[in-house]
């Protein structure tokens, strides 16, 4: 009667191999549901960066701008206080010719 016994354990047996075959079940489900939330992030943090470096190759086409603006008004600036100090001196000089002459 051995065999009575383990044909008795059968359904035990099977009961117990199908808990543990739902519980892998739901394992491998909840491993599924985070992977999946896992590459949303993802996704969502590489459009982040697809916009970031977006932004910074404007940014940096504005700065380059910027700055060759300002260089170009630093020697507009330059040009016109060179003349500004020509035109003074040219003044000067008919000033002083005129108080020279007396007059």
């Amino acid at each position: 009667m051995p065999g009575d016994a383990a044909t008795a354990r059968l359904p035990e047996r099977i009961d117990a191999a199908l808990r543990r075959l739902s519980a892998a079940l739901d394992r491998l489900e909840a491993a599924c549901e985070r992977r999946a939330k896992a590459d949303a992030i993802r996704i969502n943090l590489e459009e982040e960066l697809a916009v970031l470096q977006d932004d910074r190759s404007r940014l940096a086409v504005e700065l380059d701008g910027a700055v060759a603006r300002a260089k170009s008004l630093e020697l507009a600036n330059d040009e016109v206080g060179r003349r500004l100090n020509q035109a003074s001196a040219e003044i000067s000089a008919v000033l002083a010719e005129i108080a020279a002459r007396g007059g």
